[in-house]
C-alpha cells in the first residue's frame, strides 16, 4: 500500500483547538510562537524560509525532533552500557553456531534516545530526500500550469507570480513543511524505537549494533518477561541484523535504490493543484490545509513505483524473515521467554508499529509486515534442506535471492532451485557457485521471475 508522503492528507491534519478556531494549518505555534496566530499566514512563514540545502529543510527537522525528544530523554547510565555490552558480547556468541555470517566485531553500544537520532539522520536524509525533492518538483511543475488556468483566483496569481520564480517558492515551502514533518515523525519514533535497525534498514554505521535502554525498559515493561531475557532477545536480533548488512555489502544499496525509484516515479495530479491553488484564500490561513487535504496529495503509484515497491517489500520481509529465522535457532531452547518475545515482536510489527508507521509518513511506503511470517517459513524450509550453508549463500548475489511469489511457495522455491540433498558444505558451495556463475554468464536461474 502507498499513502501520501510526509503527513499530508485529511488522517494527518493537527488536532483542531477547542475553540475550533485554528489558524495554524501546520501546528507551527507549539514550535515556534506567534506563527499562524493571526495575520497572513504567508507573511509569517516567509521570514522561516531561508533553507537552502535541499528539498528537507533539515535545520528544522533537527530542531523539531531535539525539541520533542530533550523533553523527556536522560542520559544513558554505566549500569545500562555494561548490560548492552554484554548482551551483544552474549548475542553473537549464540548467533555463531546458527549462522555462516561472521560477527561484525563491533562493541554494543547504548544510545540516549538523542543518540539514535543522530546517529540515523544521514540515513533519514538519504530515504527521504529523493522523495521530498520530487514531490516539490512535481507540485511546482503542476503549479505553473494551473496559473495559466482559469480556476485560479486573480489574487492568488498575484502573490505567487510576485513571489520571484515559482520553483524556488516550492522549494522553500516544501523544505519548511517537510522538515517540520519529518522532525516530528523522527522525534516521536525516537521514544519508541529500540535499537538501530528496527525498520528493517541500515541506519546507522555497519557492524555496530546498538540499543536504546530506555526503549527497551518500556518494551519488557507490559510482558510478563525479565528485562535482561527481553534484552538479549532484541541484543539478538539487533546483532543478527548487523551481521547480515554487514556481511552482504549490495543489500543497503539495494533497499535505499527501490526508495529512489519509488520517488522518481511520484507524479502530481495537475488538475488537483489547479484547483487547491483556486482554492486558497490568503486571507484565511485555514484555506491551505484544507486544500492540502482534498486530493492533492491522493496519489495512485505508477507502474514504476509498483515495480518498486514491490521489490522493497519482498527485500525487507527477507531481511526481517532471515533475522527471525536465524534469531529463533539461537534462543530456542536456551531462552525461556524465547517463543513469547518472538510473538510479540511479530505482532508489533504486524501492527503497523511504531518504526513502520513512521517510515511510510516519511516517504509515502506503507509496508506489508505479514511478509515477515512467510519470508520466516521460506528461511527455514531452505535451511532445513540445505542446512545453515545453503540458507546464507542465497544473500552472496540479489538474483539468487527468492522473488515475492517464491514467499507463497516456499517448498517450491526449494525444490526449483535444487536445495535439496544432504546440505553438506561442499555440495552447498557447488551448487551455489554455480548458480552464480550463470548469473555471470546472463542465465536467469529463477524461471523468469523477478529478482527481489
Amino acid at each position: 500500500m502507498t499513502r501520501p508522503p510526509f503527513g499530508f492528507g485529511p488522517g494527518d491534519r493537527p488536532d483542531e483547538p477547542e475553540d475550533g478556531g485554528s489558524n495554524d494549518p501546520f501546528g507551527l505555534s507549539a514550535m515556534f510562537p506567534g506563527v499562524g496566530n493571526g495575520g497572513d499566514l504567508f507573511a509569517q512563514l516567509a521570514s522561516l524560509m531561508s533553507w537552502r540545502g535541499g528539498p528537507v529543510n533539515w535545520d528544522l527537522a533537527s530542531s523539531v525532533a531535539t525539541g520533542a525528544i530533550t523533553t523527556d530523554d536522560r542520559p544513558v547510565t554505566a549500569e545500562e552500557t555494561r548490560e548492552v555490552v554484554e548482551a551483544c558480547r552474549l548475542a553473537d556468541l549464540w548467533l555463531d553456531p546458527v549462522t555462516t555470517l561472521p560477527g561484525a566485531g563491533g562493541q554494543g553500544q547504548a544510545w540516549t534516545r538523542a543518540g539514535w537520532f543522530e546517529a540515523t539522520l544521514p540515513a533519514w536524509r538519504q530515504l527521504v530526500d529523493p522523495v521530498a525533492a520530487r514531490v516539490v518538483a512535481a507540485m511546482g511543475k503542476a503549479m505553473e500550469s494551473g496559473l495559466q488556468g482559469d480556476m485560479v483566483p486573480e489574487e492568488m496569481k498575484g502573490l505567487l507570480a510576485g513571489a520571484g520564480p515559482l520553483q524556488g517558492v516550492m522549494e522553500q515551502v516544501g523544505g519548511f513543511v517537510f522538515g517540520a514533518q519529518v522532525g516530528q515523525a523522527l522525534g516521536a519514533l525516537a521514544g519508541e524505537v529500540i535499537a538501530s535497525t528496527e525498520v528493517g534498514l541500515p541506519l546507522s554505521e555497519a557492524g555496530r549494533p546498538a540499543l536504546v535502554p530506555r526503549n527497551v525498559a518500556a518494551f519488557s515493561a507490559g510482558l510478563q518477561v525479565p528485562v535482561d531475557e527481553a534484552r538479549l532477545y532484541l541484543a539478538l536480533r539487533e546483532c543478527a541484523h548487523q551481521r547480515l548488512f554487514a556481511s552482504v555489502p549490495w543489500l543497503k544499496a539495494h533497499l535505499f535504490d527501490a526508495v529512489d525509484a519509488y520517488a522518481r516515479g511520484i507524479e502530481v495530479d495537475p488538475n488537483a493543484i489547479e484547483q487547491a491553488v483556486g482554492s486558497i484564500d490568503p486571507n484565511d490561513p485555514e484555506s491551505l490545509q484544507r486544500a492540502l487535504g482534498e486530493g492533492v496529495f491522493d496519489l495512485q503509484p505508477t507502474e514504476v513505483q509498483q515495480a518498486a515497491l514491490a521489490r522493497l517489500e519482498t527485500a525487507l520481509a527477507l531481511v526481517e524473515g532471515w533475522v527471525d529465522a536465524v534469531v529463533d535457532s539461537a534462543a530456542a531452547g536456551t531462552l525461556p521467554s524465547a517463543a513469547a518475545l518472538r510473538e510479540t515482536v511479530r505482532r508489533r510489527r504486524a501492527s503497523g508499529g511504531p518504526a513502520e508507521q513512521t517510515f511510510a509518513t516519511l516517504v509515502g511506503l506503507q509496508l506489508r509486515p505479514r511478509r515477515l511470517r512467510d519470508a520466516a517459513a521460506l528461511w527455514a524450509s531452505v535451511a532445513e534442506a540445505r542446512g545453515i550453508d545453503g540458507r546464507d549463500a542465497l544473500w552472496r548475489h540479489p538474483d539468487l535471492l527468492p522473488s515475492a511469489q517464491d514467499l507463497d511457495d516456499p517448498a517450491g522455491f526449494v525444490a526449483r532451485t535444487g536445495a535439496g540433498g544432504s546440505g553438506s558444505e561442499q555440495d552447498s558451495g557447488t551448487d551455489w557457485d554455480a548458480a552464480l556463475r550463470d548469473i555471470q554468464d546472463g542465465t536467469d536461474i529463477q524461471d523468469g521471475t523477478d529478482p527481489a
